[in-house]
């Protein structure tokens, strides 16, 4: 019934999709704290550069960004980020430019953890002699984490069904193996069914046990 997955690595390719999202999923929950942090910085500086990046990336389609990522900053600017593979060059390029566009989202996700913490928790901070980055960082980070991990969950799906994009240049990841499938095999529905529910194997688990977590953390107010 299956013989048609014979001489593919279908197995492999999924693998590269999760390196794809874990990797990306790191960068951009750190790239999108900083931002978060920008955004809600008492430095006008810093809260403009936040809300101009949120808003000019959240706008550019995913498919520009990773195309950019080769073609511009490969291509153009000779940024490979160490790798003398090309396949190599090519993921790193990938999970930079998914962590550059998800970090938009993770950072407005998190900026809405931050406004449910009451503005008495950071003014009782400061009255103790906090400063912005100690309040930050040991009262409303805390408790804003807890309060998005719902939103962050969406966000990491998203990002899960996002990483197909990455075939655009040329990474081997799911989607650039079921084309090649498709094109070589008269098996269109079949192939289609499995590469579905190898997405749903990868992201049902992840929003089943994401969503008992953010109930079993929530914090009650």
């Amino acid at each position: 019934m299956f013989d048609f997955l014979q001489g593919y690595d279908v197995l492999g390719a999924f693998w590269t999709t999760v390196e794809l999202t874990v990797l990306s999923a790191v960068g951009s929950l750190v790239w999108g704290t900083l931002l978060a942090a920008m955004r809600v910085s008492p430095v006008p500086l810093m809260r403009g550069f936040g809300t101009a990046y949120v808003n000019i990336v959240r706008n550019i389609p995913l498919t520009v960004i990773i195309i950019f990522t080769s073609l511009g900053l490969a291509d153009i600017f000779g940024v490979t980020l160490g790798a003398s593979d090309f396949k190599v060059q090519g993921f790193r390029l990938a999970v930079l430019g998914l962590t550059a566009y998800t970090a938009a989202f993770v950072c407005e996700a998190i900026r809405s953890g931050i406004n449910t913490v009451p503005l008495g928790q950071a003014e009782a901070a400061r009255a103790i002699g906090l400063n912005f980055s100690q309040t930050l960082r040991l009262i409303v980070l805390p408790q804003a984490f807890r309060a998005v991990i719902g939103p962050l969950a969406n966000v990491l799906i998203a990002l899960t069904k996002n990483t197909t994009v990455a075939a655009a240049i040329g990474v081997a990841e799911a989607a650039a193996l079921m084309k090649a499938m498709i094109e070589n095999e008269a098996q269109t529905l079949a192939i289609g069914a499995v590469f579905a529910f190898g997405f749903v194997v990868l992201t049902l688990p992840t929003g089943l046990f994401l969503g008992w977590l953010a109930k079993r953390l929530a914090v009650k107010r």
